[in-house]
């Protein structure tokens, strides 16, 4: 009696598997890289800018009065001075303001959205920040120039409309968005059984909120608030046009002020290449680095520290 050899059928699922099995070092090594990009990418645009600005870096320029003096003339023929004082102080206070601002408003929000709001009217609210997400800044800071100054003026009576004000309502709206989405996320990751034992103890929907909602979610909620202190202090078109553009410490909100970032997107694409002026705006590139990384590095503590007391 002859022996014949069995041949199983072809089978596609079994195609499909024999490839992912042999491609499957192949994607581990592609996830493995876009891992990394994002690392490499970073650093790769730090060591730009810091490659244009070390020569200043390195005794080119004077850093105390960099940072201590208020008077920035780079055009100046007879002694330009490169100051950022006034620039750092409108960067901050504006940031601050915004925040200040933007963080009520966009927690409560979110608030609203996660734990109140229902059906229909939820998902209309959350369609309607996202698309507050994606308004180009310069149509905010068009909307600053145009419609928000012109109301400050009326309400105040100040001369221009442009000024930290102004800045500050436009930067705020524009950060709302950014934590509305990252608060509601964060207050969606607090398990039911918190809210349902809160419940039966008799807490009502406000205690919920603040005094069980607000604990378990904080690393999640701050986390929130300085991503929108990071889109706010990051932000160059709108307040450039929002602002009022001019190189003063500010003592009032009424008083027109200007960023670092405004800065270098006005005047580096007048600057002659290799020059001094040119070299400068790179190194305030180098601060806004600086700051940012202060910031993260703040919020990552911070949110360790908050996980920390969790585990205890």
């Amino acid at each position: 009696m002859s022996h014949k050899s069995y041949k199983k059928p072809f089978s596609l699922a079994r195609l499909i598997r024999v490839v992912l099995n042999r491609a499957e070092p192949l994607v581990e090594w592609i996830i493995r890289i876009c891992g990394w990009s994002a690392t490499f990418f970073v650093i790769a645009i730090f060591f730009f800018v810091f490659r244009e600005a070390a020569p200043l870096l390195f005794g080119g320029l004077n850093l105390v009065e960099f940072f201590t003096s208020p008077n920035w003339q780079p055009s100046s023929e007879v002694r330009p001075q490169y100051g950022i004082l006034a620039l750092l102080a409108g960067s901050l206070s504006v940031t601050a303001l915004a925040t200040l601002l933007a963080m009520p408003l966009g927690l409560g929000a979110a608030v609203y959205i996660s734990e109140f709001a229902k059906g229909k009217t939820k998902e209309i609210l959350k369609v309607t920040v996202e698309l507050l997400a994606a308004v180009p800044s310069v149509v905010w800071g068009f909307i600053g120039y145009m419609v928000v100054g012109s109301i400050i003026i009326k309400l105040t009576g100040a001369p221009v409309g442009v000024n930290l004000l102004n800045g500050g309502i436009i930067l705020a709206l524009m950060s709302v968005p950014v934590i509305v989405s990252v608060g509601e996320d964060a207050l969606k990751a607090v398990p039911d059984s918190y809210r349902e034992a809160a419940l039966a103890m008799g807490a009502s929907r406000w205690e919920i909120v603040y005094r069980v909602l607000f604990p378990a979610a904080k690393s999640g909620l701050l986390a929130a608030v300085l991503l929108g202190v990071g889109r706010a202090i990051g932000e160059t078109m709108a307040v450039l046009m929002a602002t009022g553009h001019a190189v003063q410490i500010p003592h009032s909100l009424l008083d027109p002020i200007r960023t670092l970032t405004a800065t270098i997107a006005a005047e580096l694409g007048e600057a002659v290449e290799g020059d001094t002026h040119y070299q400068v705006l790179f190194l305030i590139g180098v601060v806004l680095f600086v700051i940012t990384f202060i910031v993260n590095l703040t919020a990552d503590l911070v949110v360790k520290g908050f996980r920390t007391e969790k585990d205890y």
